[in-house]
């Protein structure tokens, strides 16, 4: 047999080593133990937190469990309170503490923010109002007339044996040639002019209980008016109106500003609450209330329009409460057929703001002519004079005077108030005349 360098055998299993241990040193020293490496460290003390926290919660629940029932609760504080329409204040002190230390300690609560009850107590006061109205326009000397529509906000004040009696903005019935009104129950009904103050943007209206079924007139109720004399900055309020013609929506806000000075775009100048309630078109005549459901101002997108954000306007209540007082006590009117209106008997040009300005005069409706024989020339009115008031209203234009004129027949007496320039003074005169007829010119 041949031998490989290696000593082995080809074919043949190894033979077993005697010795497995490499270590030519029988009697090796033993090797220390090796350190725990950092994660080794980080996972137990997590675990010895985790114990701790379980026996420590245990021995809590178990004292607390057996020592319960003979532990006597903490005496509560008791308050006397007061509630106001608009919020709920208390005081008082509390018991079995030092009441040197705990005297006359007052919570206050912030104003109701559920104002459900609030709006379905004042929704049947409010009512949607939509005018009829002619559009004229001229082109190459021809005139042309389109029927328009528009929609607005009314805030039942007041009712008499016979009608309902509603104030909305002036600018929201003005132009009407025709106007409705629709109250809580759809029920729709037509509507008639009591008076107009323009330069407050103030009109009353009424409806005629005739008009409406008793179960409409059961479902109506007279709103209360507030004082808006005693508003505060931050106070809640609630705009209710007929928002884009769509129908009565509510929104809310606050009292964002008091007695803000603006002036219109028809040159009157007044004070309003500014509120960041949205008011939107169809919202002009609609009340703001505030959280006792009272009405504090008639709302006016006329004033804020859409120019900015979150800054709406009203009417504040207190400063047209006995205008509108006037206006409810005047007769219904009723329109005259146009073949029996009666006429002043003036011929006229408006006195615009930018013209009151440029000539110092006022505003008004300029007498440029004097009819003769006719009623303003019997009552002595002449060239010159500037008409201001017609039936206790405020005049500023002939458009004005026109849709007023329109309840008026040849023979009623009237009252015309009107400027004449005195050694350089507008003074102020108010005459009675009797209405004639239209002369052909």
């Amino acid at each position: 047999m041949y031998e490989t360098e290696n000593n082995m055998n080809f074919g043949a299993s190894p033979e077993p080593n005697p010795n497995p241990n490499p270590n030519p040193n029988p009697n090796p020293e033993p090797q220390a133990p090796k350190k725990p490496g950092v994660f080794s460290r980080i996972m137990m003390a997590i675990c010895m937190g985790l114990l701790f926290g379980l026996f420590a919660g245990v021995g809590f629940y178990t004292v607390n469990l057996v020592t319960k029932d003979h532990i006597e609760p903490s005496p509560a504080p008791v308050f006397e309170q007061t509630t106001t329409s608009e919020g709920t204040a208390g005081s008082g002190t509390y018991l079995g503490l030092d009441p040197n230390v705990y005297t006359d300690l007052r919570v206050l609560t912030t104003e109701q923010t559920d104002i459900t009850e609030v709006v379905a107590d004042v929704m049947p006061s409010m009512v949607s109002i939509t005018e009829f109205y002619k559009l004229s326009t001229t082109y190459w000397g021809q005139t042309y007339t389109q029927d328009g529509e528009a929609s607005g906000s009314g805030i039942i004040i007041g009712e008499t044996d016979d009608e309902y009696i509603i104030v909305t903005n002036n600018h929201v019935i003005s132009d009407a040639d025709d106007m409705v009104v629709t109250f809580i129950d759809d029920t729709v009904a037509p509507a008639y002019l009591k008076g107009l103050e323009p330069s407050m943007d103030i009109a009353v209206i009424s409806v005629l209980k005739g008009d409406l079924d008793d179960s409409t007139i059961a479902k109506i109720k007279v709103a209360e008016l507030g004082d808006s004399n005693g508003l505060v900055l931050g106070q809640n309020v609630i705009a209710i109106g007929n928002a884009l013609g769509y129908g009565q929506s509510v929104t809310t806000g606050i009292v964002s500003a008091l007695g803000r000075e603006i002036t219109t775009s028809d040159g009157n100048t007044g004070t309003y609450i500014q509120t960041d309630a949205a008011i939107n078109p169809g919202n002009s005549g609609g009340a703001l209330l505030n959280m006792a459901g009272q009405v504090i101002g008639i709302n006016s997108n006329k004033i804020g329009g859409s120019a900015v954000e979150g800054m709406g306007y009203a009417i504040p209540i207190s400063s047209v409460k006995e205008i509108i007082i006037d206006l409810m006590g005047r007769d219904t009117l009723i329109e005259v057929e146009e073949d029996k209106l009666g006429y002043l008997g003036i011929y006229m040009q408006d006195v615009t703001p930018q013209l009151s300005t440029y000539y110092g005069m006022p505003e008004g409706i300029y007498v440029s002519e004097v009819a003769e024989g006719g009623g303003a020339e019997a009552a002595g009115i002449k060239n010159g004079d500037i008409i201001v008031g017609f039936q206790g209203s405020t005049v500023t234009s002939g458009s004005s005077l026109s849709k007023l004129m329109k309840y008026y027949a040849i023979g009623d007496q009237v009252e015309v108030t009107y400027m004449r320039n005195e050694d350089g003074e507008y003074v102020k005169h108010t005459v009675t005349l009797t209405l004639g007829e239209k002369p052909t010119r």
